[in-house]
């Protein structure tokens, strides 16, 4: 996978992102123990956390990283999915942290640092965002960031429980890069940590 190679990105006030390893699974459950249950994305638990982090590293068409509070505390994860170098384009997703993490700063920083490195680094044309059509507090989330909404995948996933998924599908451009930094960093800016 040369499009996206590993990158340890560290942002200026709340987090760094390093690739994700094997050798993080004792993080990982630590981290999940943490997280609680969360219905909208594949939050490993202590006792899933090895697979988790297998299922992870296996996968030929994403790249896993590890969120780390700038004390080194591993505090969640997020990841590169559907990588398709030859039309440079990538989605972030898989995203999830522990229940102190949310509502502060980091995932804006987290979500600044990935982008950067996709359109400034990668020379990606486009970043996709994905989440249930039910889930109203990510895609607040995914429009607060500047994405914009490119349609509704219907019935695209069969879940656990039986039920059907509709995926919303949202999408940041390269042409509308400059103007969502502008905005990410000035919220990111706003957030900082006293």
């Amino acid at each position: 996978m040369s499009f996206v190679g590993p990158v340890v990105l560290t942002g200026p006030r709340w987090v760094t992102l390093e690739p994700l390893q094997a050798g993080h699974t004792a993080e990982i459950a630590a981290a999940a123990a943490e997280a609680g249950d969360l219905w909208f994305t594949n939050v490993p638990t202590p006792d899933t956390a090895a697979a988790w982090v297998q299922a992870r590293l296996a996968d030929p068409h994403g790249f896993a990283f590890v969120v780390r509070r700038l004390d080194g505390t591993v505090i969640g994860s997020t990841s590169y999915l559907h990588i398709d170098g030859p039309n440079r384009r990538l989605e972030i997703g898989a995203t999830w942290y522990v229940a102190p993490a949310r509502r502060t700063g980091v995932n804006t920083e987290a979500k600044l640092l990935l982008l950067t490195h996709a359109f400034d680094v990668l020379d990606c044309v486009a970043v996709e965002f994905r989440t249930h059509l039910f889930n109203s507090a990510s895609r607040a989330a995914i429009e607060r960031l500047g994405a914009k909404l490119d349609g509704v995948l219907r019935s695209h996933q069969l879940l656990a429980d039986g039920s059907r998924r509709d995926t919303a599908v949202y999408s940041i451009l390269d042409i509308e890069w400059p103007a969502v930094r502008s905005n990410l960093t000035y919220r990111s800016d706003r957030t900082a940590p006293h």
